[in-house]
């Protein structure tokens, strides 16, 4: 069926436009007026961003109230599943996943057990009952909480990172595990500890890969603050024990000329996608408001550019995620991308899911 675009609206074939449409549809009700097409029996329908969101079989009117204004931008959607996972099980946040044939799982930080936990899915919207599979270590003095995680699966089996926290401060630890379950910790001491002055009291959200042609495993980490850190750090280890930190760090600041993220950039998730590091990642405009941009590199260390149209996630209003929207975590799944994020409204954290049709992601061709 033949439509017509309009300002991110499609109307279908033989419907009018409204004349009072102005140039952000999203502050305002979309109406087409349409009989049944005589030649291809069409019925009347609207869409947004894609979407079907009204259609009749037989009214001459189809009247339709678009979504709520900027909440994504770049070809990005919220799942209109959202939240995927929290509500009674309290606040669900920072989170890891792999994909593993046609299940997902899902590393995530639970707060009221100050534990991480383990949920799967077939899907990647709905997820099984967390379990879990690392908990606070009372014999050492900086893991009284645990959480922020990063797991990783090689050939010898899964390798994860982790935030401990104690005493108003942050570390980094490393455990692994044969199937994801059971984890065996590495070290009682933190394998990344606060030193360096810009690191102040905390180092944590640990991201790791490893680079099989630097045969090293590259870590990206936060630091600054306790009560969400300023900026972002970079280190490499060749056993994923001892670490050696970037001599010029951090490697990614805030934008105090971007309102968006002029207080803080942390938590970051870096990717290696034809031939550029694709780095998601949290900016604060201020402590409690935060959004999630995406920026490119092609060392993962220096000459970030940033995307065009961040913030490509954003707080929804009088939505789950009204507040703040923290803690990317984005796979290539097939030739579409798959990003989860924990929103806050108030002090409550759930995970959501947003969707990215097609691999490119709309930097242009520099």
């Amino acid at each position: 069926m033949a439509a017509m675009q309009l300002f991110g609206v499609a109307f279908a074939r033989g419907a009018q436009a409204p004349t009072a449409l102005n140039a952000d549809p999203y502050e305002h009700d979309v109406e087409t007026f349409n009989q049944q097409d005589d030649e291809t029996g069409a019925r009347p329908r609207v869409f947004a961003g894609g979407r079907e969101i009204a259609a009749s079989e037989s009214l001459r009117r189809v009247a339709a109230k678009l979504p709520a204004a900027g909440e994504t931008s770049s070809g990005w959607r919220k799942s209109e599943h959202n939240p995927v996972l929290g509500g009674e099980l309290g606040t669900i946040f920072d989170l890891s996943l792999l994909k593993e044939g046609r299940n997902y799982r899902m590393w995530l930080s639970w707060r009221p057990k100050k534990s991480l936990a383990l949920a799967e899915s077939t899907d990647g919207v709905n997820w099984s009952e967390p379990v879990i599979v690392l908990g606070p270590n009372q014999e050492t003095n900086w893991e009284q909480e645990i959480n922020r995680p990063v797991v990783l699966k090689r050939a010898d089996g899964y390798h994860m990172w982790y935030t401990g926290q104690a005493r108003r401060q942050s570390w980094i630890g490393y455990a692994t595990s044969a199937d994801g379950k059971v984890w065996k910790r590495m070290s009682r001491e933190p394998v990344l500890s606060p030193g360096e002055p810009w690191e102040k009291v905390a180092v944590m959200c640990p991201h790791v890969i490893w680079d099989g042609k630097m045969k090293l495993y590259r870590m990206w980490y936060s630091g600054g603050e306790q009560y969400e850190p300023d900026a972002i750090g970079y280190a490499t280890s060749p056993d994923g024990l001892h670490w050696t930190k970037w001599k010029a760090n951090p490697v990614f600041l805030a934008d105090p000329g971007t309102p968006w993220e002029r207080h803080k950039v942390t938590a970051a998730q870096v990717l290696q996608h034809r031939g550029w590091h694709y780095m998601f990642y949290i900016g604060f405009r201020d402590v409690h408001h935060a959004q999630i941009g995406v920026a490119r590199s092609r060392d993962g260390i220096a000459n970030w550019q940033r995307h065009a149209n961040n913030p490509i996630i954003r707080p929804g209003e009088n939505q789950w995620d009204q507040d703040a929207c923290y803690k990317p975590f984005a796979l290539l799944d097939g030739r579409r991308w798959l990003l989860w994020y924990n929103g806050r409204r108030s002090r409550f954290e759930q995970i959501g899911l947003a969707i990215h049709e097609g691999e490119d992601l709309g930097f242009g061709r520099k």
